[in-house]
C-alpha cells in the first residue's frame, strides 16, 4: 500500500478519535460511511441486551450515531477516560489499541477494559468498525448482582 493511503487513513482515524473524545454522536457518525461493517466482540448467546443495548452489530451511519448515544446514556460522563496506546496503520486499515475506564450508570460500578479497534477507511470514511474488548469487565460492571 502507498504511504499516501496510510497517511490518509491515519488522518481519518485521528479525527474520528478526536470526535469520539468530544462526545457528539452526530459529529462522530459523520466519519462513517452510509453503509458499513460494524461488529463488537460479545458472546451473542449470552448477551443481555437490556443491560448493554449499545453492544450489537450495526450497519449504517445512523446506527453509528445511535451507538454513541446509547453508550453515553449508560455511563457516568464525568467518569470516562480512554487511553490510546498505539495506532497501527497499513494502507486503508488501522488498529487502535488502548484502555477505557468507565462507570456503569445503573450500578455505579467502575470498570477498566483493554480494547483493540480494527477500522477500515475508504474515500475518507470509516467502512469497517470491529471492536475487541474485555467484555467480561463490561458485563460485571452492568450485572444486576455483582459477580
Amino acid at each position: 500500500m502507498s504511504t499516501a493511503t496510510s497517511a490518509s487513513t491515519r488522518a481519518v482515524i485521528e479525527e474520528l478519535l478526536r470526535r469520539i473524545g468530544e462526545g457528539n454522536p452526530e459529529r462522530i457518525a459523520e466519519m462513517y460511511a452510509e453503509q458499513g461493517d460494524w461488529k463488537l466482540s460479545w458472546p451473542e448467546a449470552e448477551h443481555g441486551r437490556t443491560a448493554t443495548p449499545w453492544i450489537r452489530h450495526r450497519s449504517t451511519r445512523a446506527d453509528a450515531a445511535a451507538h454513541y448515544r446509547e453508550l453515553a446514556e449508560h455511563h457516568v460522563p464525568e467518569q470516562v477516560a480512554t487511553e490510546i496506546e498505539r495506532i497501527l496503520v497499513d494502507g486503508s486499515d488501522a488498529v487502535v489499541l488502548g484502555v477505557i475506564r468507565q462507570t456503569a450508570r445503573p450500578t455505579g460500578r467502575a470498570y477498566r477494559a483493554r480494547f483493540a479497534l480494527h477500522l477500515t477507511v475508504a474515500d475518507g470514511l470509516v467502512t469497517r468498525h470491529h471492536v475487541y474488548e474485555d467484555s467480561l469487565a463490561v458485563a460485571h460492571a452492568f450485572a444486576a448482582e455483582h459477580q
